[in-house]
């Protein structure tokens, strides 16, 4: 087969993502050919080895069902190598799933809400819900670059890690004019950076309180992550969303109307940003901030990346509490390698410095994991605060159910009322009526013969 016949053929094995596709989930050219659709396999999920496995299985078979057909010493046609001898799937690029631009027909764009290296992301309306998301779209070229792969990455992980509170939700992902694009979880709070930005232009902090809280939520969300046998490589501030939303804490026994109430906000942090995610086993470690890089990682180490991750997540926390911007290189950034905690302009317990101070350890093997922390002593009164903002927000359902169900009652007294009214006023027109006009008294048998009966004894 000369070098324009394979072209050709590589070409008519390219299907595009959202190509048509039977019940069986194959296009029709690869029902024909009885081949597996051209399809991307998620990396992070355990049933992508076994796809792997069972392809090479049929390749195997279908090589050796040829060679016992055919013999060794006969040749066959190009076309039944074609047929039988395929090559190994081919990944899918951006330049092969273009479409008509779902971004401008679904959304409707509000603001743009941050910028980076890997490109925008905006906040957006869907036309169809009307709830609010933000999109991300990536820059411009994408197709065959590393910034492909962190995409392509970042989606296969929301893939499989589905849901939960703290982390950011995944809807959908698309690609469409060499740009990528994912649909997420909307968080009205912005970022931690962002909060840290503010408060340093006001010289204030969060408090030691609000640190454990910061620190116990995203715990929990990273606890998640590793659950599923994967790390997230990247945490630091401007990669951890906040969710805002404002309750009742009015207890739901007061049932008063006058009560004036009052309010409580509740703040959720969010992992977001899942560009570097990889797996515990066989990583492919795309290194992120070098100023929240542990140094194993660096050395190429990789025999406990969850620990790298803890040892983010304490730099995360310092840069929190207002410490002065963490440094990407030099004497202070091996000092904090060393396990030196940098200046803290406020006074934070021991106790919660110590803890932060592990998290930092030169040896990973001595940092916690994240069942430790969510353990620690030093965290149970972010966990009791966490109980309580718990209580808060259930007494504010309590609350609102009260409400509805008083309403629901006086709506019911007023509709019995009305309906009395409504007979009542019948009766009235009914008496004035017969008294007006006599004749009408009698309106059954009027003008009629009175029947007769007789019993016989």
């Amino acid at each position: 087969m000369d070098s324009k016949t394979a072209s050709s053929a590589s070409s008519s094995r390219r299907v595009a993502l959202f190509g048509n596709v039977d019940s069986t989930g194959k296009t029709g050219q690869d029902v024909r050919r009885n081949q597996t659709p051209l399809v991307n396999i998620n990396p992070f999920t355990p049933e992508s080895l076994l796809i792997q496995s069972v392809t090479q299985q049929r390749t195997n078979r279908k090589r050796a069902h040829w060679n016992d057909s055919c013999g060794e010493d006969m040749e066959a046609s190009d076309a039944e190598t074609e047929e039988e001898i395929l090559p190994p799937p081919k990944r899918i690029t951006m330049m092969e799933s273009n479409m008509k631009s779902r971004y401008t027909s679904e959304f409707h764009e509000l603001e743009k809400i941050g910028c980076g290296q890997y490109g925008a992301v905006f906040k957006c309306v869907k036309r169809l819900d009307g709830c609010v998301y933000a999109i991300k779209r990536s820059k411009k070229p994408l197709a065959g670059s590393v910034d492909e792969q962190n995409a392509l990455r970042e989606v296969y992980a929301h893939a499989v890690l589905g849901q939960h509170p703290h982390v950011v939700r995944y809807y959908s992902a698309w690609a469409e004019d060499d740009h990528m694009l994912i649909q997420n979880e909307y968080c009205n709070g912005g970022t931690l950076s962002d909060i840290t930005a503010a408060n340093r232009r006001r010289l204030t902090f969060l408090s030691e309180l609000e640190l454990k809280d910061l620190l116990l939520q995203v715990t929990r969300g990273l606890k998640y992550i590793h659950s599923s046998s994967l790390v997230h490589m990247d945490i630091k501030p401007s990669n951890i969303f906040i969710s805002r939303k404002t309750v009742s804490s009015v207890d739901a026994c007061d049932e008063e109307e006058d009560e004036s109430d009052g309010t409580a906000t509740s703040i959720v942090y969010k992992i977001g940003d899942l560009g570097h995610v990889t797996r515990v086993n066989n990583p492919q470690v795309e290194e992120g901030d070098s100023r929240f890089l542990a140094n194993e990682i660096l050395q190429e180490d990789y025999s406990n990346l969850t620990k790298a991750d803890i040892f983010a997540l304490a730099l995360t926390v310092i840069s929190a509490s207002g410490a002065e911007p963490l440094p990407s290189n030099g004497d202070r950034w091996h000092d904090i390698r060393q396990g030196n905690l940098p200046p803290i302009p406020q006074v934070l317990s021991q106790e919660f410095l110590s803890l932060l101070k592990l998290m930092i350890h030169p040896d990973p093997a001595r940092r916690p994991s994240t069942s430790d922390l969510i353990k620690h002593p030093v965290l149970l009164t972010a966990a009791r605060m966490s109980a309580d903002q718990l209580r808060v927000e259930l007494n504010a359902e309590k609350f609102k159910n009260a409400l509805l169900q008083k309403e629901l009652k006086k709506a019911q007294i007023a509709k019995a009322a009305a309906e009395e009214k409504v007979l009542s006023t019948d009766r009235v027109l009914t008496r004035s009526t017969v008294q007006s006009n006599p004749k009408t008294s009698r309106l059954i048998g009027k003008k009629m013969n009175r029947s007769m009966s007789l019993t016989i004894y």
